[in-house]
């Protein structure tokens, strides 16, 4: 079994499963798609990604080659999260908002056509800072309980070499 792999995929998944709650707050209904839309707190992307890093950094140390890398990854998709896919759902909003404005331009001028389209583009598509911030933070969570859950790890043993290992990185 590959612990980091699954480790990444419950932070992903956990990032899902605490949207729900807010999910029935705002449209006082759920359907089985919301655990698989984009967007909302925390963010799944950050959550998956931070906890793969964190993992690693305790299993592997945090001076090793695999912590860069799923560090740099978690830079990415976090940024990318925050800014492009944001971006491009701040955008969606106005295509949509544009829609309904020539819809209502062309009921009122008969001699023009238009054909509205079957769907609106999606708009919840990227994330604030805070819903990144949650999903890091909960991903590091997980990471954590990922290292000191594993069978050959005593939690007060894999504890003590937590906090070893995070002192001699800020050394």
């Amino acid at each position: 079994m590959n612990r980091a792999l699954w480790t990444s995929i419950v932070g992903v998944g956990a990032a899902q499963l605490l949207k729900i709650p807010a999910h029935l707050q705002e449209r006082r209904s759920w359907s089985w798609s919301d655990l698989f839309r984009t967007g909302g707190m925390p963010s799944s992307h950050a959550a998956g990604v931070v906890s793969l890093a964190s993992y690693l950094g305790l299993k592997k140390g945090f001076s090793s080659d695999s912590f860069a890398l799923a560090t740099l990854l978690s830079l990415i998709v976090m940024f990318d999260a925050m800014g492009i896919r944001r971006h491009a759902g701040l955008i969606a909003m106005e295509v949509n908002e544009l829609e309904d404005t020539v819809f209502k331009l062309t009921q009122e001028h008969p001699h023009h056509a238009h054909r509205r389209r079957d769907a609106e583009l999606e708009e919840r598509l990227g994330h604030m800072p805070a819903e990144v911030l949650g999903g890091a933070v909960l991903g590091a969570v997980i990471g954590f309980l990922s290292y000191v859950s594993e069978p050959s790890r005593n939690p007060f043993t894999a504890g003590l070499a937590f906090t070893r290992k995070w002192w001699s990185a800020l050394r």
